[in-house]
C-alpha cells in the first residue's frame, strides 16, 4: 500500500459522500433524525457514527485529537454534520499529504472498548477507516430507499468512470 493508494481510496469515499450529502440536504429534520433501520437507527445517527469513527481512528494515528466519540444529537441537522464532516475531510486529507510511504508501516498502539491493547500499522488503520466508510454509507443508501429517496450509485467504478470523464457501461 502507498500514500497515494490511500489517497485515492479517501478521494473516492468523499466524493461518494457528497453523492449522499446531495439526497439527505433536502431532507426534513424529521425525516434525517426518525429511526428508520439499522443498527444505528436513522440517518443522522448511522453518519455521525462514521464521521466519528474516521476521526478517531486519524487521531489514533496521529492527526488531530478528536476527543470523545462524536454524539449525533451535537448534529441536529444535515447541514451541521455536513459541515462537521468537511471539517474532518480537511483534516484526513492534510494528515495524508505529509506523510510518506514508510510512515505507512509504522505501528501504532489502539485500544477498543472491551478488548485488550492492540498494535497494526498505520496504513492498515486509515485503510480500515476508509473502508468502515464504505459500509456505512451503503447503510445510508438503504435508509434513504426505504424513505422513498433515490441515493444513486457511488460504487467506486463510477467513482473511476467520473474522474476520466466518462460514464461506466
Amino acid at each position: 500500500m502507498t500514500v497515494k493508494e490511500l489517497e485515492t481510496l479517501y478521494e473516492y469515499g468523499y466524493w461518494a459522500n457528497k453523492k449522499l450529502f446531495d439526497v439527505i440536504w433536502p431532507l426534513t429534520l424529521e425525516q434525517f433524525t426518525q429511526p428508520v433501520a439499522g443498527s444505528y437507527g436513522s440517518i443522522r445517527n448511522t453518519l455521525v457514527h462514521a464521521m466519528s469513527a474516521e476521526w478517531g481512528w486519524l487521531d489514533r494515528c496521529g492527526g488531530p485529537e478528536r476527543g470523545p466519540a462524536l454524539k449525533p444529537d451535537d448534529y441536529p441537522t444535515a447541514e451541521s454534520l455536513i459541515e462537521a464532516w468537511n471539517r474532518v475531510e480537511g483534516y484526513v486529507r492534510e494528515f495524508l499529504s505529509k506523510l510518506k510511504d514508510e510512515d505507512l508501516a509504522r505501528d501504532i498502539e489502539f485500544t477498543i472498548p472491551g478488548l485488550e491493547k492492540q498494535s497494526m500499522r498505520l496504513g492498515y488503520l486509515m485503510q480500515h477507516a476508509a473502508v468502515h466508510g464504505v459500509h456505512h454509507r451503503g447503510q445510508v443508501a438503504l435508509l434513504l430507499r426505504m424513505l422513498g429517496y433515490a441515493p444513486g450509485n457511488f460504487d467506486i467504478l463510477f467513482y473511476y468512470a467520473d474522474k476520466r470523464g466518462a460514464s461506466a457501461r
